[in-house]
């Protein structure tokens, strides 16, 4: 999932760039699909349909649904940079809570 508070145009067109065949990205929510209150839009995670217990979000914003803020990992924002790592710095962190999410959070089970 791509989850943005941009307009879906312009989502549209940043996603036709980042996966052009649509083979990464399946699903996108945009500006229309956030809540907004006091013109500032919000990422309300319920709208994806998933788990909450089972739901992570990367962001540089705070910005995300405050009742939600237990699923946010901070990212700093990408400037275009070709050669920052974050994710891959973070890839480790996503294994060990996919790891948890399918054990059910019980140690050494599998």
């Amino acid at each position: 999932f791509v989850f943005t508070t941009a307009k879906q145009d312009y989502a549209k067109k940043v996603l036709d760039v980042l996966d052009p065949r649509k083979k990464l990205i399946r699903h996108c929510l945009s500006q229309p699909d956030c809540l907004c209150a006091r013109g500032c839009y919000w990422k309300d995670l319920s709208r994806l349909g998933r788990d909450l217990a089972k739901t992570v979000a990367l962001d540089y914003s705070t910005q995300g649904f405050p009742a939600q803020a237990a699923n946010w990992i901070p990212v700093p924002r990408w400037w275009g940079d070709p050669q920052d790592e974050e994710l891959l710095r973070l890839a480790p962190l996503l294994g060990q809570l996919s790891q948890a999410v399918r054990t059910g959070g019980r140690e050494g089970t599998g």
